[in-house]
């Protein structure tokens, strides 16, 4: 079995929808980056990609990369995610952790989860997603940024 952790964020700017978690969330701000910026999306594919021993986001998705640019996120965690299934590993477990003042996270907790699933070929109940605010403290406290952490367990298949 091995274990990886992921990290991202994303500073918040005019615009939405929000993309998290590989669907479209209700906002007036959306997440600035490269790519479709999904903070969520890209801290699994590091967790993914570090738990097999095979690199990272950045490695595999070049912000240098013109063909980067708008990329749907969705598509570099399959990506990833087909080379970490080509390795020999399945999907244990995936914990995740949203960071952000708003918008509440709950009441697509859900959808998200269930996208992750179809994702990385896993079963919803393996995949848990909450969220957590920072209490008005530091950049995601005032709303300028998001953040998303997970650990991910992956068995040998």
């Amino acid at each position: 079995m091995r274990i990886g952790i992921g990290h991202d964020s994303h500073r918040l700017g005019p615009g939405g929808p929000l993309r998290l978690g590989g669907i479209d969330v209700p906002h007036e701000k959306a997440l600035l980056g490269h790519s479709d910026a999904d903070v969520l999306l890209h801290a699994v594919t590091d967790a993914v990609l570090g738990a097999a021993a095979l690199g990272d986001i950045g490695q595999m998705f070049p912000d240098t990369d013109p063909t980067n640019q708008g990329r749907d996120s969705a598509e570099m965690l399959t990506a990833a995610w087909q080379r970490v299934t080509a390795a020999g590993w399945r999907l244990a477990n995936l914990d995740c952790t949203v960071f952000a003042e708003s918008p509440k996270i709950g009441p697509y907790r859900e959808a998200i989860r269930d996208r992750l699933a179809e994702i990385l070929g896993g079963i919803p109940g393996r995949i848990n997603v909450k969220a957590k605010t920072a209490e008005g403290v530091g950049p995601v406290g005032r709303e300028e940024t998001i953040a998303a952490e997970c650990v991910v367990l992956l068995e040998k298949t």
